[in-house]
């Protein structure tokens, strides 16, 4: 939460902001006469205009902002004016700034109809209505050994996500599939992900997309320099009340409760949140499925009709029928799953298409099993990786490099 400590005391005292009547430079904002500030908002002030001096040697942090980002935020007292090349330009050299442990190797745009493969020219337009009203949709597709895993699953789901969301298709969906394999080709990427989003599109900063002139596909190849970790992890049950049916089985760009789902894990030393629904049964992690493996060797895993369809997870129950045929597992179910159940279950493991197959070792104070990565999510992980590699044509695309 942000720190206001410096406003306890009369704001004309205070060390932040300085008022002064009359002052007329070029460093001062000039408020109407009808307007100061108070510590809760805006109040009445006698005739007269106020200007508030800005000092820019102090800053305000908030609980998120470590003391290096907090000495960034300083404000300076002149604010350049700059030409489109000039923005492009400190744009590229602020991105040279800071280290990311992903790499962005070619974008497409529909706004701009191409594909580059320059970072700094990796944007969207302000007016984008998914960027100011979160009007939008995405998906990913993993990239392996040069090939596409799962895109079509993903692209069906891309596609019934727009017509939830009410966004006409600026294409169709052959072309926006061609568009998808060009970008990934076009930045040379074997191994990493690629991520798609479809907006109402740029028009105006209203609430209805009804100004949008056309929606905008956007598509972006991403390639992650951190080595896989496939150990065991801790969860939590989140404390965020979970997205509603309606919203929860689209994915859309409306990730707020996600995010900050992680963060509260992240808070508590643990890996990730796991959702109920409003009914109390296990849903959801914020951005992967969840399963269980039971006492009785049944794979469990919660109903689709609330949350997200997994591409991931729907392939792993295919995949885990050959553990079924070795006796590994006795069977496979599709069902609601209290928290009881699943914290008495002998294994538990995250599903999802950045995770792929991660193994839970506990969730909240409970252990699950002997608190080690179980043999099941070991062989559905190594099934996964299999079949990214091996697979059939239907769930492997060829890229054309």
């Amino acid at each position: 939460m942000a720190t206001f400590s410096s406003l306890t005391r009369p704001i004309s005292e205070s060390s932040l902001i300085a008022l002064k009547l009359g002052d007329q430079s070029p460093n001062s904002l000039g408020f109407p006469k009808h307007f100061v500030f108070s510590r809760h908002g805006f109040c009445s002030f006698p005739p007269g205009l106020v200007h508030i001096q800005l000092k820019p040697s102090l800053a305000i942090k908030n609980s998120y902002q470590t003391e290096s980002s907090t000495e960034s935020t300083v404000l300076s007292s002149e604010v350049p004016i700059l030409s489109c090349s000039e923005a492009i330009e400190r744009l590229r050299t602020s991105r040279e700034t800071y280290k990311s442990k992903e790499q962005y190797l070619a974008m497409y745009s529909s706004v701009f109809g191409g594909i580059t493969t320059d970072p700094s020219a990796m944007v969207i337009p302000m007016d984008d209505h998914m960027v100011h009203r979160g009007h939008g949709v995405f998906d990913t597709a993993a990239i392996m050994d040069g090939y596409l895993y799962e895109l079509d699953q993903h692209l069906d789901r891309f596609i019934r996500s727009a017509t939830t969301a009410k966004i006409k298709l600026p294409f169709d969906r052959d072309s926006i599939r061609r568009i998808l394999i060009q970008t990934v080709s076009a930045s040379k990427c074997r191994k990493g992900s690629l991520r798609y989003w479809l907006s109402a599109g740029p028009g105006d900063f209203q609430l209805s997309s009804s100004g949008c002139h056309q929606s905008a596909l956007y598509a972006i190849v991403i390639q992650n320099q951190s080595p896989p970790d496939y150990s065991g992890i801790r969860v939590v049950t989140s404390s965020i009340p979970i997205k509603p049916p309606q919203f929860a089985v689209m994915k859309s760009v409306n990730y707020l409760p996600n995010a900050l789902s992680k963060m509260e894990a992240e808070e508590n030393g643990a890996y990730a949140a796991i959702w109920l629904d409003f009914d109390g049964f296990i849903a959801e992690g914020p951005n992967m499925n969840v399963a269980f493996v039971t006492k009785e060797k049944e794979l469990l895993m919660p109903e689709f009709d609330k949350i997200l369809s997994g591409c991931t997870a729907r392939r792993a129950l295919v995949l885990a029928e050959s553990l079924v045929r070795e006796g590994i597992l006795q069977n496979i179910r599709v069902d609601k799953v209290t928290v009881e159940e699943g914290k008495n279950a002998v294994e538990m493991m995250l599903i999802g298409s950045g995770v792929l197959i991660r193994s839970v070792v506990q969730w909240d104070e409970q252990v699950i099993g002997d608190g080690k990565e179980g043999p099941v999510s070991k062989a559905l992980l190594k099934l996964i990786l299999e079949d990214m590699k091996l697979g059939p044509a239907s769930v492997r695309v060829p890229v054309p490099y």
